[in-house]
């Protein structure tokens, strides 16, 4: 019994062999395609703006530690979606909204009022009273939320980490909305 030359087996294996990395091509495209696709799919969250509490809890020229609850949490995040910033009250209705984290690796910053320096723990990080970075490991100043003062509230805007790139784009806006 022979088999015409249009089925032989070397081009029906070399068929089934194209076909077998065809699928396999695109199920492993999948995720890659997903992944540079996300940007697009993905919906822009807006999470807006979070008080802080009354403007009485941070009086003028003094800097205080304020705690808010993250707005984008999981069912499993529990004490660790309490986040915590400080709030310097520069004058009237100027403030001040620093992240709490050191820009060298993260720890967080405490506030001594005796040198008007906040200080990191993990490396002897400085910055000065502004959020300017001072001395130590980091390369540049803490982060700064933008803020407004609705009523007798102190608000902050969360949802966008603030990163050296949304801040330098904001410089030259107010920041107080």
């Amino acid at each position: 019994m022979t088999i015409p030359e249009r089925f032989s087996r070397r081009r029906l294996l070399v068929k089934l062999g194209l076909a077998f990395n065809g699928v396999l091509a695109v199920l492993l495209a999948i995720p890659f395609v997903r992944y540079l696709a996300s940007p697009a799919l993905r919906a822009r969250r807006d999470i807006g703006w979070v008080s802080l509490g009354s403007l009485e809890r941070f009086p003028a020229g003094e800097t205080r530690l304020a705690t808010f609850r993250n707005p984008v949490v999981g069912p499993s995040d529990g004490q660790t979606a309490r986040l915590a910033c400080w709030v310097r009250h520069i004058e009237a209705d100027r403030f001040q909204v620093f992240a709490i984290n050191c820009m060298h690796l993260g720890c967080p910053v405490r506030w001594f009022p005796q040198s008007n320096l906040f200080l990191c723990p993990c490396h002897g990080g400085a910055y000065y009273a502004d959020g300017s970075r001072a001395s130590g490991p980091p390369e540049r100043g803490l982060f700064e939320y933008r803020y407004r003062i609705t009523g007798a509230e102190l608000e902050i805007e969360v949802g966008a980490l603030p990163t050296p790139g949304l801040a330098s784009a904001r410089r030259g806006a107010s920041s107080c909305a």
